[in-house]
């Protein structure tokens, strides 16, 4: 979320060469690098991630100060979720805390 504004990337196997860190794995810091958005650290604001299965099911990630059914609905428009066939977890791993947690601190090596 950026300036209360959903940035949405949807990838998919082939997508965006060179942002991977390995395979079909994508990070925020090279797609932020890549993007070009802000001054600021990719790191800075609350981010999540959205992985579906092989099945369908998809799981949204989310730093928990963005986990509103709001932030949820946007996501899955942006993502084509479609029913209540998807999960949404809290991530309060040091991955995802923004400006807004506890013990932040700023990437800058963008």
């Amino acid at each position: 979320m950026i300036d209360d504004q959903l940035k949405a990337y949807p990838f998919h196997e082939g997508a965006m060469v060179g942002i991977a860190k390995s395979g079909n794995t994508f990070n925020h810091k090279k797609l932020w690098e890549a993007l070009s958005l802000s001054s600021l650290p990719y790191n800075y604001y609350p981010r999540g991630r959205v992985d579906v299965a092989n099945n369908g099911q998809a799981v949204i990630y989310l730093n928990p100060s963005i986990n509103t059914e709001s932030v949820v609905s946007q996501i899955k428009a942006a993502f084509g979720i479609e029913g209540e066939d998807f999960q949404v977890r809290d991530d309060h791993s040091e991955h995802y805390k923004c400006y807004l947690d506890d013990g932040w601190k700023a990437d800058g090596s963008r």
